[in-house]
């Protein structure tokens, strides 16, 4: 019979299923407790979903400040919650209370919103890698390891340090000394702000902020006295450093994210056609000066980089369909190269040929002291333009696309890899763009010959 409307149970078996479809739930009830993933209730005939775990946004009013207010975290977890400051603020106007983020499409609410999306994402990373540890999880505890509080973190320098050491491991194989060499100055100008400005001899990569970069671009372009060039190098590398620990982990926000470093590289000078001209037919009464021309004039039509001339040697130089080739690898970045040895390198290598030393075509050549002979010889032929030899690879790709040399033809001889790197050596003269508009404007005349405009 039927009391009440319910059914009696009266057999074992019955029982039994009633008994452990209650052990299931309560079991499953278990795991939503000290699981904070989202779990699944499976029914006989729907899916109930279960969030126990929320993050969001919202301003402190009470903190105002000329229409500027802070903006605040909050996680919330199985009722536990835990709030925190973003280190970050907008106007008033500009926040959207239901959506908890920035209204608009401006590039305030933009960059606003890309920051709180970072935050969350790093909270969530946080929280996943607890859970994966911990039998049950608190808001307080996904805030504190997301600050840092009560975690292993890496300080600045360390990271600097550890990165510089996998790069020297690199040397000889796809990387070189000079290269790590870099790095490290890039290093010791870090260290030297952060006992500077800092008093300290290292910091937290939690401490990093986008005025910390502001205050290190500075430091670097007075204090350190670096031109525009090395000043932007320099915070790349630190860059490259933060990024690198943001992406594993080690620092919630990359304070790069929402700066920008000016580049602002000067041009780099290089000799025009007459330029080059006036250095070959000059005559020098010292020799070295001679010397440090011929060097000069032959990596200006070979587009040879300083080091690879010195480690140039006549194995390297041969003969293809009875013409001179030079055939190597560049010492930088270890990529073939092939040059055509055109009637003026060929004179300078005979005019050396009788001095030659351990098979090199140049010897006894150091970079060094070459600096200064180089810019007095430039003087001397009454240039005043500040040359270095490595001016010589600019001029020669300038000369090159001048005279309609393919830039893919030009970034071969080069020896580069990209040919965007390519581009930043070529400087596109008024000569030649007076002869491509005039080509040009020939090409449309014959096109719209005898066709006047309506009146």
């Amino acid at each position: 019979m039927k009391p009440n409307g319910c059914q009696i149970i009266t057999r074992r078996s019955d029982l039994f299923r009633v008994h452990w479809r209650l052990f299931l739930l309560s079991a499953t009830f278990c795991i939503a407790m000290y699981n904070p993933l989202i779990i699944n209730f499976v029914t006989k005939n729907k899916t109930i979903m279960r969030s126990t775990f929320k993050v969001l946004f919202y301003v402190n009013g009470s903190k105002e400040k000329n229409g500027i207010v802070p903006i605040m975290g909050r996680v919330t977890i199985n009722g536990s919650v835990a709030q925190f400051s973003c280190k970050l603020a907008i106007a008033k106007e500009l926040w959207d209370a239901k959506g908890n983020r920035a209204k608009g499409k401006g590039k305030e609410a933009r960059d606003t919103n890309l920051a709180l999306d970072n935050i969350k994402a790093q909270i969530i990373k946080h929280y996943q890698h607890l859970s994966d540890r911990e039998a049950f999880v608190t808001a307080e505890m996904v805030r504190n390891a997301y600050q840092g509080i009560g975690t292993e973190y890496e300080t600045l320098l360390g990271a600097f340090d550890k990165d510089n050491e996998s790069f020297r491991k690199r040397i000889g194989t796809d990387r070189t000394l000079g290269s790590y060499q870099v790095r490290v100055r890039a290093r010791n100008h870090l260290a030297a702000f952060i006992k500077r400005n800092y008093r300290r001899s290292d910091i937290a990569m939690l401490e990093l902020t986008p005025d910390f970069i502001k205050e290190y671009e500075i430091y670097l372009s007075t204090d350190a006295g670096l031109h525009n060039a090395s000043v932007w190098s320099n915070c790349m590398w630190l860059k490259t450093i933060v990024t690198k620990a943001h992406y594993n982990g080690l620092t919630p926000r990359n304070p790069f994210a929402q700066y920008r470093v000016n580049q602002n590289v000067k041009e780099r000078e290089y000799l025009t056609e007459d330029e080059i001209r006036t250095v070959m037919t000059h005559e020098f009464a010292d020799r070295k000066l001679a010397y440090i021309r011929d060097l000069f004039v032959f990596a200006s039509f070979t587009a040879m980089s300083f080091v690879d001339i010195k480690e140039l040697t006549a194995d390297e130089i041969v003969e293809v369909n009875g013409e001179k080739w030079i055939l190597s690898r560049r010492h930088k970045t270890k990529v073939p190269f092939q040059v055509k040895l055109l009637d003026i390198p060929l004179q300078i290598i005979s005019r050396y040929e009788p001095f030659r030393e351990d098979n090199l075509v140049f010897s006894g050549l150091s970079y060094w002291s070459l600096c200064k002979p180089l810019k007095r010889m430039i003087r001397e032929c009454g240039i005043t333009k500040s040359i270095s030899f490595h001016c010589s690879r600019h001029g020669f790709a300038t000369l090159a696309l001048s005279k309609g040399m393919p830039i893919e033809s030009v970034s071969r001889v080069l020896g580069h890899t990209n040919i965007t790197t390519t581009q930043k050596y070529a400087k596109v003269t008024t000569e030649k763009i007076d002869r491509d508009l005039t080509a040009f404007g020939n090409r449309l005349n014959q096109t719209f010959d005898g066709i006047s405009v309506a009146m």
